[in-house]
C-alpha cells in the first residue's frame, strides 16, 4: 500500500466520500446477511410449525430492508464517485503542472505518447481502485468479519469446518498477486510504447507518406502490437491458472457443508432453517471471493499505474528558482549579458564531448551578437544556458551583473523573446498564436507586429484574417509562414533581449531582408543574438562569434573575419559561390575598409 499512500495528498482531503463510500457498502453488505436469517426464521417458526399468521409481517420486514439496502448502496456509489472523480482531477492537475515545472532536460529522453499514457490511462486505474476497488476489497473483509461471526452463533461446529479454506484461499490469492503485479507493470509499459508509435506516426504523417514508409511504419506498430498482446496473453494465462482455482476451493466449502449439513439435519442435530441460513451466509461470503481475483487484479493495476505516475511526479527538477530568486525591475533591465568561462556537458551523456567549453563572451546593452558554427557546435546551447534551459556546468553568465542562477526563472524569461527555427503555433487563432507571450495586447499591437515580421498581408488574404484557426501545429502554413507568425509573437513582446535561432531559415532572401531591416529598426536599444548559418543574416552584427565543437575559433565583424582565413570566410566563400565577382569585391571592399580604420 505504499503506492497509495504516496498519493494520499490527492484523496485524503475527501476522505469523507471515503468513509462514506466504505460505510454504505459495509452497511448494504449487512444487511444483505439478515435474508438468511429472514429465511431461518420462515421455515423453523412458520412453515414446519404451520404458523403462518407472521409471514406477511416477514415479507414487509425484507421488503422494508431491500429499500434500506438500497439506500446504502447509492451513499455507495455517489461517494465512490465523488471520491474517485476528485481524485483523477486532482492527479492530472498534478501531473501537468508537473509537467510544466520539469526541466528541457527531462523531455530530451521523453516521449510524448507515454506521457499522454500516464495522464489518461494510469489516472484512471487509480480513480476505479480508490473510488470503488478500495471499498470493495474491506467489504469483502467486512463480509468475512459479520458473516462468519453470525454463523459461529448458529452452528460454531459447522462454521469452524468452513473456515479452514480460508487460510488456503489467502495463500492463493496472495500467490495471484504477486504472479499478476509484474504482468500488469508490462502491459502499463506497454501502452505507453504503443501510444508513442501511433502519436509518431499521426504527427510525422506527411514525413512517411513522403518516402513511402507506410509498411515499415505498420511493422513498427505491428512489432509494439504484438508486444502488447503477448503481455495479455500472459495476464490470460495468470487468471486461467488462479480464477479456476479460487472458485473451486470456495465451492468445496459450498458442497462440504451441504453434506455436512444435511447428515445433521437427517440426524435431528441441526434444523432446516439452520442449514439455509448457513448455507445462504457461506453463498454470500463465496460469491466476493469468487470475485476475489478481479479485486486483486483492479487493485494491481492500478498498483502499476500509481507507480507510473509516481515515476513523473518525483521527477527531480533540474533547474529551479534558489531561495530568494530576484526579481527584477522591467524598466530597471538594461540587458547587458556576460558568459565568463562558460562549460557544459549534457547530462548522461558522457559518449559526447561537452557541448559548450571555456566560452567566454561579453555583450553589452543593446549590441547584436551573431552566432555561426555547424550543428553541433554550441550556438543554441550558449543562448540555452543564458535562459536557464539547463543550469552552466562550469562558469557564470550575468544579466547586468546578476548571475541568471540567481535570477527568478520567470522574471528572466520575460525579459527575453525567442524565435526556433521550427516554429511552433498552438490549434487556435492567428491573432491567440501571435499575443501568446503578451495576452493583454490591443488588435494595433499585434496588427504593428505582424507588419513588422511581414505577416500582415499574408494574414488579412486568409478567410477570416487574424481570426483564422491554424491547424495542429500550424498546419495549414507553409514554413515561412509559421516563421513570420513567430517572428510576430516575440516583437510583440517588446523584451529587451532578442533570440532569433535560425528563424529566417524559411524564408526568401527578399523577406529575410525586410524582416531583418524591420527588427534592427525595432529592436534599437535592445540585445539581439541571431543564431544563423547565412552570412546575409549576420553581417551586419556588432559582433559574430564562430563556434566549432563547443569552442570559440574566430570572433569579430564581418569586415574581419572575411579578410582572415578560417570557417567563417570558408562558408562565406560556399554560399557566394555561383557570384566569385561579388565576393572578391565584397572582401577587397572589407579590406579597404580595415586599412582605412587602421590609417585613422
Amino acid at each position: 500500500m505504499d503506492i497509495f499512500k504516496a498519493l494520499k495528498s490527492y484523496y485524503w482531503q475527501d476522505k469523507g466520500f471515503l468513509w462514506g463510500s466504505v460505510a454504505g457498502l459495509a452497511v448494504a453488505t449487512a444487511l444483505g446477511l439478515v435474508y438468511p436469517l429472514l429465511l431461518k426464521t420462515l421455515i423453523d417458526d412458520m412453515i414446519i410449525p404451520g404458523e403462518f399468521s407472521g409471514v406477511l409481517s416477514l415479507s414487509l420486514l425484507a421488503v422494508g430492508i431491500i429499500f434500506v439496502k438500497a439506500g446504502f448502496q447509492f451513499v455507495h456509489g455517489f461517494s465512490g464517485g465523488r471520491l474517485g472523480n476528485r481524485l483523477a482531477y486532482r492527479l492530472r492537475n498534478g501531473c501537468y503542472e508537473k509537467l510544466q515545472q520539469l526541466s528541457f532536460s527531462y523531455y530530451d529522453t521523453a516521449r510524448t505518447g507515454d506521457l499522454m499514457s500516464r495522464l489518461t490511462a494510469d489516472i484512471e486505474g487509480i480513480r476505479n481502485f480508490i473510488g470503488f476497488g478500495f471499498a470493495q476489497l474491506l467489504n469483502t473483509a467486512f463480509l468475512l468479519v459479520f458473516g462468519f461471526t453470525m454463523m459461529f452463533f448458529i452452528d460454531w461446529k459447522l462454521t469452524l469446518m468452513t473456515l479452514t479454506i480460508i487460510p488456503l484461499l489467502g495463500f492463493v490469492a496472495i500467490r495471484f498477486e504477486q504472479n499478476i503485479h509484474p504482468v500488469f507493470r508490462s502491459i502499463r509499459s506497454a501502452v505507453g510504447r504503443l501510444t508513442v508509435r501511433v502519436q509518431e506516426n499521426i504527427t510525422g504523417v506527411r514525413t512517411v507518406k513522403s518516402f513511402a514508409r507506410e509498411p515499415f511504419e505498420i511493422n513498427k506498430f505491428v512489432k509494439e502490437n504484438v508486444d502488447y498482446r503477448e503481455n495479455h496473453l500472459q495476464l490470460a494465462g495468470v487468471w486461467a491458472k488462479y480464477f479456476p482455482m479460487i472458485e473451486f476451493i470456495a465451492n468445496v466449502s459450498v458442497a462440504a457443508m451441504l453434506l455436512v449439513g444435511g447428515w445433521r439435519v437427517i440426524d435431528g442435530s441441526l434444523s432446516l432453517g439452520d442449514l439455509v441460513a448457513l448455507s445462504g451466509m457461506l453463498g454470500l461470503i463465496v460469491a466476493p471471493l469468487w470475485t476475489l481475483g478481479f479485486q486483486i487484479n483492479n487493485y494491481t493495476q492500478s498498483k502499476a499505474s500509481g507507480e507510473r505516475l509516481l515515476e513523473l511526479l518525483n521527477q527531480p527538477i533540474a533547474v529551479k528558482n534558489t531561495l530568494n530568486s530576484l526579481i527584477l525591475d522591467d524598466d530597471a533591465v538594461k540587458g547587458h549579458i556576460r558568459f565568463e568561462d562558460v562549460s557544459f556537458r549534457f547530462v548522461n551523456r558522457d559518449d559526447l564531448p561537452s557541448a559548450l567549453l571555456g566560452f567566454n563572451l561579453d555583450v553589452p546593452a543593446g549590441s547584436v551578437i551573431g552566432l555561426l558554427g555547424g550543428t553541433g557546435s554550441g550556438k543554441s546551447t550558449a543562448v540555452g544556458l543564458m535562459l536557464r534551459t539547463y543550469d552552466v556546468g562550469e562558469g557564470s553568465i550575468t544579466l547586468d551583473g546578476v548571475d541568471v542562477r540567481h535570477i527568478d526563472l520567470a522574471s528572466l524569461r520575460s525579459q527575453t523573446a525567442i524565435v526556433f527555427q521550427e516554429s511552433f503555433l498552438f490549434s487556435t487563432t492567428i491573432k491567440e498564436n501571435i499575443s501568446y507571450g503578451y495576452p493583454n495586447a490591443t488588435m494595433e499591437d499585434i496588427e504593428e507586429a505582424s507588419r513588422l515580421a511581414q505577416a500582415d498581408g499574408f494574414i488579412r488574404e486568409l478567410p477570416l484574417g487574424y481570426e483564422t484557426i491554424v491547424g495542429e501545429r500550424g498546419m495549414g502554413l507553409s514554413g515561412g509562414q509559421k516563421q513570420r507568425i513567430a517572428i510576430a509573437r516575440a516583437l510583440l513582446a517588446k523584451p529587451k533581449i532578442l533570440i532569433l535561432d535560425d528563424a529566417t531559415s524559411a524564408l526568401d532572401m527578399e523577406t529575410e531582408h525586410e524582416i531583418q531591416t524591420a527588427i534592427r529598426k525595432v529592436m534599437q536599444g535592445r540585445t539581439v543574438f541571431i543564431i544563423a548559418h547565412r552570412i546575409s543574416t549576420l553581417r551586419h552584427g556588432d559582433e559574430i562569434v564562430v563556434l566549432d565543437r563547443g569552442h570559440t575559433i574566430q570572433r569579430g565583424t564581418h569586415d574581419k573575419l572575411v579578410r582572415q582565413p578560417g570557417l567563417y570566410r570558408e562558408t562565406y566563400r560556399i554560399q557566394y559561390s555561383d557570384r566569385p565577382d561579388d565576393l572578391d569585391a565584397d572582401i577587397a571592399s572589407s579590406a579597404v575598409s580595415g586599412e582605412r580604420r587602421v590609417t585613422g
